[in-house]
């Protein structure tokens, strides 16, 4: 199956071979001995590739390369690295399509998604480009005569990237195009279920270091289990910031780890999204929000539509478009690469099998299954990872409600006030993304004041999924706190100086202080 869409030759102009490298410091490819991964396609089950890990040895090269590299890019102007960063964008265009179809292939999204995917990493380039002649700091009024105060930021060193398999190729581009234009080398740990994404995408940046003849260890790829390379990772002193997505229990371990050697991290983790519809919504709107949010990637995006709080007078009548729609879904469950699919594979029968768990545990809290609860069997499912989209009608204090279960499964509830909707929405551990369809300009207000959503996101009439490169990714509470992306993030990739400068003959202190000696 892999050849009727066009696989083999995709994997050739990507660089892929039968067995790759796990570790890289930008051209130059290690000779690794360890582990070999082997990478099958959820959609069809087929091998795609294989990745030899790299070991403890082949890390310790990595980062002192790294280490190298930045006292030398750290020199670079950050124009000049924004002029990298811009090649880069595009060198990805020129691989869009090919990358987008391995991800799709290799993740189980939707070709769409994929390119839409790709498509990320060319936005976040450019917006680091822009930013790069834009890292501005801070003029303040000293209070002493003739001084000058301001901060300004500087490059901070080696920046750790550990991504999810959900995204396999984004948050590495999120990340590693800020860190670039702040003077940042990058070393990337990516997910062990999608390690020829990464593979792939350091083949494509490497054109570029090549035609720049930039030094090795600017930006660095390292694959390695948790026994190779776990806590080392985290404890590593000679990365001051690490930048983790993941789940909640991943980002504990993570935060607890580089905490406690002082180190910064970025941490984008679980999300519980809800989406409140008020009786005065644009129900048309709301419904493609809704299930896009929903069923998209087979529910397997952090800003996942999880829950649904719907006003109780259009309730009923809400559920039952809501259950066609979903019916309309399930007949376009298929291969990932096919044109037609509209909802591809869960990653791996483990996710499966969490899908299923979680509507019994629904189910025995007193939950109804009003669609779905199907894991798919027969011609063209002989993986047994594809689900059906899953609707449950529910209540928000059931234990599994609470939890971010990744898999297209939608709990479904209601409320009477708007101040009731938004007390149900936040009354879960997570904060990333939230939305509200309303027309009610005094409910949509109220839902992004500071007494509406607690989330890092509050959209009004857009769905919980697809944020734009522009603003800020990340949200509060169990999410973790941490930003990506757009707005101001890039501070956290670079040290903050404040700096006073005495144009004086005199040396007057600070406060009006005398120290007379």
């Amino acid at each position: 199956m892999a050849d009727k869409y066009g696989i083999k030759a995709t994997l050739d102009r990507l660089g892929i071979k039968e067995i790759n490298s796990g570790a890289t410091t930008g051209t130059v490819w290690f000779e690794t001995t360890g582990k070999v991964i082997e990478s099958f396609a959820p959609a069809d089950g087929e091998l795609i590739g294989k990745v030899q890990e790299a070991s403890k040895e082949d890390y310790n090269k990595i980062m002192e390369t790294a280490k190298e590299a930045f006292k030398v890019w750290r020199e670079v102007p950050a124009p000049k690295r924004g002029e990298i960063v811009r090649q880069m964008g595009l060198e990805l265009r020129k691989y869009k399509e090919d990358l987008g179809r391995l991800v799709s292939y290799e993740m189980g999204k939707i070709y769409q998604e994929g390119l839409g995917e790709v498509q990320e990493m060319i936005d976040i380039a450019d917006f680091a480009v822009g930013q790069s002649r834009q890292l501005y700091g801070f003029t303040m009024q000293s209070e002493r005569e003739k001084h000058r105060m301001f901060d300004h930021y500087e490059p901070l060193g080696i920046v750790g990237v550990i991504s999810a398999f959900n995204f396999p190729v984004a948050v590495w581009a999120w990340n590693t195009m800020l860190a670039l234009i702040a003077g940042d080398t990058v070393v990337w740990k990516p997910s062990s279920k999608t390690t020829l994404c990464a593979v792939a995408t350091h083949n494509i940046m490497a054109n570029v270091l090549k035609a720049n003849n930039l030094p090795e260890g600017i930006i660095n790829l390292v694959i390695a289990g948790s026994k190779v390379l776990g806590d080392d990772f985290l404890d590593d002193k000679r990365m001051p910031l690490i930048s983790v997505t993941g789940s909640t229990a991943i980002g504990r371990r993570v935060a607890s780890r580089v905490g406690q050697r002082l180190g910064r991290t970025i941490l984008e983790l679980g999300g519980n999204n809800a989406i409140i519809v008020s009786k005065e919504a644009d129900l048309d709107m709301a419904l493609r929000a809704i299930v896009f949010g929903s069923v998209g990637t087979a529910g397997q995006r952090c800003t996942s539509t999880r829950r649904l709080i719907v006003q109780e007078d259009i309730y009923d009548s809400l559920v039952q478009r809501l259950v066609k729609a979903y019916e309309s879904v399930a007949q376009k469950i298929g291969h990932s690469l096919n044109p037609d699919t509209l909802v591809g594979p869960l990653i791996d029968k483990g996710s499966v099998e969490a899908y299923s768990w979680a509507i019994g545990e629904a189910q025995k809290e007193g939950g109804k299954v009003l669609f779905g609860n199907k894991v798919l069997s027969g011609e063209g499912f002989e993986t047994g990872t594809y689900v059906v989209p899953t609707i449950v009608e529910a209540e928000n204090h059931y234990n599994i409600v609470q939890e971010e279960t990744f898999a297209p499964i939608l709990y479904i509830m209601k409320y009477k006030t708007i101040e009731d909707a938004i007390e149900l929405h936040n009354n879960v551990p997570q904060g990333l993304s939230s939305a509200i369809f309303s027309r009610n300009m005094l409910e949509t207000e109220l839902f992004i004041s500071g007494s509406g959503s607690d989330c890092g996101i509050a959209n009004v009439n857009i769905g919980t999924s697809g944020a734009e490169i522009g603003g800020a990714f990340g949200g509060e509470k169990d999410t973790g706190g941490g930003r990506e992306s757009g707005s101001d993030s890039w501070k956290i990739y670079m040290r903050r100086q404040t700096t006073t400068i005495n144009f004086g003959t005199s040396l007057p202190l600070a406060q009006g202080l005398k120290f007379d000696f």
